[in-house]
């Protein structure tokens, strides 16, 4: 068990949390009690004791049979109240109507978390389909607009990466180390990230650090089809972002000392 700030870690909470970890992010496939069991490294009757509790609590849900599992609606609860509870999220939100309004476009906000990317915000284009905008969801920072434009914030040797391989999501993504540093120095003297099929086959977005943290942990993209993708789009698709980007940056300046989601 590992020790963090002086503080042993209790057991029992670390086994809560990683099983409900790894039920989210298998989304809607279910799972079973033997390969739950067996990817935690949990005895089978542990396992059972702990999703049997979890279930009476509504963290994790189950069929009929009592066979699979899931994650449940309190996951929700608490997840909203995160988003609700944040004043920079709250705060954003009004300037992601105003860019998807000046454009037509889907508008993103996201944090970073460790090597991803999750999503906190969308306003969805009425043009096409949703892609990869659910909130919550997690991407590898590396493989889009919004990871590289936070990425490109931190020295080359801060970024959060293993010495694991990067994780491929389309052809297009970066999967050379030597790659992803030379596009990030391309950003930093940009301004802004490019994202060229790199999330989505078929998709462009434009990353946006949001500078009221040093460094930046939040950003805010516009996506858009590259079948219509002109460079005049483009150029205004950037221009619109920038501005974005000056206006939250105004309202959200750094303030010393207070926690971000006062």
């Amino acid at each position: 068990m590992s020790e963090g700030r002086g503080v042993r870690g209790v057991k029992s909470a670390a086994r809560t949390v990683a099983l409900l970890e790894l039920l989210a992010g298998r989304g809607e496939q279910p799972s079973r009690l033997d390969e739950l069991a067996e990817d935690l490294g949990v005895p089978r009757s542990s396992m059972y004791q702990l999703l049997r509790t979890l279930v009476d609590c509504g963290w994790v849900r189950t069929d009929a049979t009592g066979s699979l599992y899931g994650i449940g609606i309190r996951a929700l609860l608490t997840g909203t109240s995160y988003l609700d509870g944040d004043r920079r999220i709250r705060a954003v939100r009004p300037y992601l109507d105003e860019a998807s309004d000046a454009l037509g476009e889907t508008i993103h906000m996201a944090r970073l978390d460790g090597p991803d990317v999750v999503y906190l915000a969308t306003r969805e284009s009425h043009e096409y389909l949703r892609t990869i905008s659910r909130v919550g969801r997690r991407v590898p920072a590396h493989a889009g607009a919004l990871g590289k434009a936070l990425l490109a914030e931190r020295a080359d040797d801060e970024l959060p990466f293993a010495d694991s391989p990067l994780t491929a999501l389309t052809e297009n993504t970066h999967t050379d180390r030597a790659a992803l540093l030379a596009d990030l120095a391309r950003v930093r003297e940009r301004g802004y990230s490019i994202d060229r099929e790199e999330t989505v086959t078929g998709i462009a977005g434009f990353g946006f650090a949001l500078r009221y943290d040093t460094p930046a942990t939040d950003a805010i993209s516009c996506s858009v089809p590259v079948a219509r993708l002109t460079r005049e789009h483009e150029v205004h698709i950037v221009s619109v972002m920038r501005e974005t980007r000056a206006k939250i940056e105004t309202h959200l300046p750094p303030v010393s000392g207070v926690p971000d989601w006062c």
